[in-house]
């Protein structure tokens, strides 16, 4: 019944002239205290001389605490800003006393009340500083005791006991709904190991062993260092996975808010926080000239990539916004999510690139003036068994588009491509290689701009490996990886978009585009970290099954072509192909041969067609390599 009524106490927030009242009323009993202290804890004093004083020095207190408002300070969230403020007022306090007792000895007589002893004065300072923070401490802890919520107890370790650490302490004791409590430190100085921080003791990570796990009951480790190195980052959570725990880690201080961090911003780790590299961030301002007061039409907008760029360019002063994909459902629903958002200057069209006659009606009626042609077929093993409808859309989509670009004079033409493209060893690499050869060929044919971004693989995008994971451990597994060395570059939407809009910018037509994306990752490794991020064991919890690489799908992917290099950018993690030297008008002329192929047309003899445009092409695990042989 008293912690119900505490409770509802302790949702109202007192008068900040109550705490002042409060405030003034300890120095006063302070005072009476420094008299006992400098005599002794005897009453060899004048008691009514001190019962005249304290009015007096009731009222200095007002005027001192009124100086640095300390008053107005809600005391259960009392900080290291508030207790420095109080040995201000305090100090403030103190100085008045002793420039008033000066004056008072110098013009009036020894018993006037101004005059009061130094050494009281000097004991009253200290008594004041002990007194008033113990006090708002006290009530602190009282209303962090009273408010907590003991039924959800969660003892957690914080890794990193520097500065952001104390932060993210602080965060937690503040808030006392969050329901965790910091049983220790965690961190790699062997100078901090063993010592104790606001009475919390630093371990060493090799001290953190499943004995001291259930020791401590351990549930959760939030990793607190800011600019951690990701592959640091992957080492720390690779053990602390292997012992069942749960990982949570600290976002940079840039997105804290308004500079403060809450228990809330703490997220659990997730699987891009661990590619072996720093995030690629680019800043641009150029971006907001480029596409401001512009038409602009995105093509397969509703796909991972498209979407992302609708996203983006969404945020910034376009006229018109027109995305185009001939997927309906997923269409409707990025519609949706924009009139959502409450804007109404975009447009979605169900349009089939393959559709010359429509796609020209679309660019006639809208005139946009930068295209990102995303539409394309990007699954392996299906492109394989369908090369038709590859070359079809891949190649004869883009080639409606671009042509169509050109004849409307569309300023910026970007091509999103794939490392695919690279050496490829399937029919979808080969066809997207194709289409990159071919706005190379319309460089200089009007006056549109053709820009290609070539990148790796997109986490989370549709069909990628991540979802298919995340989609084998809900059933209870096996998770399938197709050869236990496949290796593979990631990188996240956002990343993949940005480079994207980067291109658009920094293109002035021609240039092939490709992102440092670090190192690249084991499969299997990430199909593990991917089990114990989902807060199970491998293989007792869940297994990895391998089964054999898919038709015509690589084990290493490559970012550069057989006789291409790389020149620099002003962005060190962006770089410009330079592509070997093309016959354009053989190219040209191989190419329109190739999308006009009819549908009965065999797959070999399709194939064969492509191998024949790209000799770098050689097919891998697949029923073509049968055409390799014949070369």
């Amino acid at each position: 019944m008293m912690v119900k009524f505490l409770h509802r106490i302790s949702q109202k927030y007192a008068s900040k002239w109550l705490v002042l009242l409060f405030d003034v009323s300890i120095i006063l009993v302070t005072f009476f205290l420094a008299y006992l202290i400098r005599f002794n804890f005897k009453f060899d004093f004048d008691i009514y001389m001190l019962l005249e004083q304290l009015p007096y020095v009731a009222l200095v207190s007002v005027i001192s605490l009124l100086s640095v408002g300390s008053y107005k300070g809600v005391v259960r969230f009392t900080g290291f800003k508030d207790i420095v403020n109080l040995i201000i007022g305090t100090n403030i306090l103190a100085t008045l006393l002793i420039c008033v007792t000066f004056i008072s000895r110098k013009f009036s007589a020894d018993d006037s009340i101004f005059n009061i002893s130094g050494s009281i004065i000097y004991i009253h300072l200290l008594l004041n500083i002990l007194f008033l923070i113990g006090a708002k401490l006290f009530i602190k802890s009282l209303y962090n005791y009273i408010t907590q919520d003991f039924t959800t107890i969660s003892n957690v370790l914080i890794f990193g006991a520097g500065n952001s650490g104390m932060l993210t302490y602080d965060a937690i004791k503040n808030d006392t709904k969050n329901g965790l409590e910091v049983v220790g430190f965690i961190d790699d100085d062997e100078r901090k190991i063993g010592k104790k921080i606001n009475l919390v003791k630093v371990y060493h990570i090799s001290a953190i062993d499943e004995a001291f796990i259930k020791k401590h009951n351990v549930e959760d480790v939030i990793i607190s260092i800011q600019n951690i190195d990701p592959a640091r980052l992957l080492q720390i959570t690779g053990s602390l996975f292997t012992l069942g725990l749960k990982v949570k880690i600290v976002p940079p201080v840039q997105s804290w808010i308004d500079g403060d961090l809450s228990v809330g911003q703490i997220k659990e780790v997730k699987i891009e926080d661990l590619l072996g590299r720093e995030p690629i961030n680019i800043k641009n301002p150029d971006l907001e000239d480029q596409y401001d007061n512009k038409v602009i039409l995105i093509t397969g907008a509703a796909g991972s990539i498209g979407s992302e760029i609708s996203r983006k360019i969404s945020l910034y002063n376009y006229k018109k916004l027109i995305l185009v994909d001939n997927a309906e459902s997923a269409l409707y629903d990025i519609q949706q999510e924009f009139r959502q958002q409450g804007l109404t200057n975009i447009d979605v069209i169900v349009a089939d690139v393959r559709n010359k006659t429509r796609i020209d009606h679309i660019f006639n009626q809208y005139k946009p003036k930068v295209v990102f042609h995303a539409a394309a077929y990007k699954h392996v093993p299906l492109m394989e068994n369908n090369p038709f409808e590859a070359v079809s859309v891949n190649i004869g989509g883009t080639k409606n588009v671009a042509d169509i670009s050109v004849k409307h004079s569309v300023d910026k033409f970007v091509l999103i491509s794939t490392d695919k493209a690279v050496n490829p060893t399937n029919v979808m690499g080969a066809t997207k290689r194709i289409a990159e050869l071919y706005v190379t060929c319309l460089k200089g044919k009007g006056n549109t701009k053709f820009i290609t971004t070539r990148f790796g693989n997109v986490l989370g995008s549709n069909g990628s490996v991540i979802p298919l994971f995340k989609k084998q451990i809900e059933q209870g597994g096996p998770l399938t990886v197709t050869h236990k060395d496949i290796t593979r570059y990631f990188m996240t939407i956002p990343e993949a978009c940005q480079l994207v809009l980067e291109a658009a910018a920094m293109g002035n037509g021609g240039e092939i585009f490709v992102f440092d994306m670090g190192k690249p990752i084991k499969i299997f490794n990430l199909a593990k970290n991917m089990i114990i991020l989902s807060g199970l064991r491998y293989p007792e919890d869940i297994e990895i099954k391998i089964t054999g690489l898919r038709p015509g799908e690589k084990i290493y992917e490559e970012l550069l072509a057989h006789g291409e290099n790389t020149k620099k950018t002003y962005h060190e993690k962006i770089m410009i192909a330079k592509s070997r030297h093309i016959d354009i008008e053989t190219v040209e002329n191989q190419i329109n041969k190739l999308t006009v192929i009819k549908t009965l047309t065999q797959p070999l003899e399709i194939v064969s067609f492509i191998k024949a445009l790209i000799p770098e092409y050689i097919s891998n695990n697949s029923t073509y390599e049968v055409l390799d042989s014949k070369k």
